[in-house]
């Protein structure tokens, strides 16, 4: 299959043709996870505290699956961009074999590590043990789900969005069903509590994989995978690397960011805690759909780079960062206007809706301006460039937002940590607005 559609198609039809199967992915996999955390809070409280100690290790697993996978795709949209087809064959090859070894990695190391990382945030023995029985199933399918991310982002690479939506959607909509039925048990499956939606959500990954290989055996992708020219391309490993290590961490990052807020709003806030959680449940549909944006454009702006079409790459990132923009202005006004009703959807708690209406007055103040910074960051790893789109995402999230939400809690209170969200955008806007002329916008 050629991919000079990605040169040739007008920019607007392609970035929308790539992109929107990916927005709706994303959609339905935000609305996966507030139906999964409804059925386990089914179970009890201390069922779904048990999953949420248990998230930072599941998001540090996917947070390097879905990076070392954005290192796969780079490599290859720009060696099929510049004609290079047997490294792209040998960027797959070895994508692949590299990411079932991180899987194992991950199993091996987590099952180890669990028990001690579980018991630092919890001292409650049904909650450790209801978040051993989880974990120990989840990351059982740490193998299946590097590899499902891994030919997430090869598809994607070679601008078959259609097939990596339809393989998460499988996954997902296989989720939701499973969930109830192997939690409460139905027929002749037993009720197998928290550790059926781990299991719900292990063979959910799992599915994503087999449809994935499915289209493969049925289909000539245009890239093959070969283990005879092991060592012809030494480079693309260390190139996958050099972009999926950068954007791991970018992934990781947020992650960080919410644990060092929440320590910050527990000493000034009674219910601080409570709104941050919420905002970032809302943010969600946001910020998924402009990641849809960005994983269509990441494909075809690597590709046309390859190509030489300098020209195109920036147009193609224009137009990206006008669709995220109205997306914004959208959520920005919807904020605005609304915020009660939102929070509401959340909370009956009437000083918790009033604080948390505040918040996201402030914090949406930023959200247009932050299309900048979401965009280049994007573009960037598109283009192989990891190190400065992994120095935008620190200042993002850690670099400014943590030193300023510490000085403006000290001086105004609350209000200052939601104060900083703003800052931290125009801030970073401003460093974006340098990378995009230094690496993205030159001739």
């Amino acid at each position: 299959m050629s991919q000079s559609f990605m040169k040739e198609k007008p920019v607007l039809p392609l970035v929308l043709s790539m992109s929107l199967p990916m927005v709706f992915s994303m959609l339905v996999n935000a609305l996966y996870n507030i139906v999964d955390g409804f059925y386990v809070a089914k179970i009890s409280e201390d069922a779904l505290t048990a999953v949420s100690l248990i998230f930072p290790l599941q998001n540090l697993v996917s947070a390097l699956a879905i990076g070392f996978g954005i290192g796969i795709n780079v490599v290859i949209s720009i060696s099929l961009g510049a004609g290079k087809k047997g490294k792209a064959d040998q960027a797959l090859t070895k994508g692949i074999v590299f990411s079932a070894l991180h899987g194992l990695i991950c199993t091996i190391l987590c099952l180890i590590c669990m028990s001690w990382f579980i018991s630092c945030f919890s001292n409650d023995s049904l909650i450790h043990g209801y978040a051993m029985e989880y974990g120990a199933v989840v990351f059982a399918f740490s193998v299946f789900f590097h590899l499902a991310m891994a030919y997430e982002k090869i598809f994607q690479a070679i601008g078959r969005m259609k097939t990596s939506m339809m393989a998460l959607l499988a996954g997902c909509v296989f989720n939701i069903i499973l969930d109830p039925i192997a939690i409460f048990g139905f027929g002749p499956v037993p009720s197998m509590g928290i550790g059926g939606a781990a299991l719900a959500t292990g063979l959910g990954q799992t599915l994503q994989l087999v449809v994935y290989v499915a289209v493969l055996v049925k289909n000539n992708i245009g890239l093959k995978f070969s283990l005879k020219e092991w060592k012809s391309e030494s480079r693309s490993i260390r190139e996958m690397y050099a972009t999926g290590i950068p954007a791991t961490l970018n992934l990781a990052l947020p992650s960080v960011l919410i644990t060092c807020l929440n320590s910050i709003l527990a000493s000034v806030s009674s219910t601080g805690v409570l709104v941050l959680g919420i905002y970032y449940k809302l943010q969600t549909f946001l910020y998924l759909t402009t990641n849809g944006f960005v994983q269509g454009m990441r494909p075809i702006i690597g590709y046309n780079y390859g190509a030489g079409e300098k020209e195109r790459v920036r147009s193609i990132f224009m137009t990206v960062l006008g669709l995220s923009g109205i997306v914004m202005v959208i959520g920005t006004v919807v904020c605005q206007c609304i915020p009660e009703t939102l929070m509401s959807l959340y909370s009956s708690n009437y000083l918790t809706i009033q604080n948390g209406s505040i918040a996201l007055k402030i914090i949406s103040t930023g959200f247009i301006i932050s299309t900048l910074t979401c965009t280049v960051t994007g573009a960037l790893e598109g283009l192989g460039k990891g190190m400065p789109s992994l120095l935008i995402s620190f200042l993002r999230n850690i670099g400014v937002m943590i030193p300023c939400a510490l000085v403006l809690s000290g001086l105004i209170g609350v209000r200052g940590v939601w104060l900083s969200f703003p800052v931290t955008e125009c801030f970073c806007a401003v460093v974006s607005l340098i990378c995009y002329r230094t690496f993205i916008s030159q001739k």
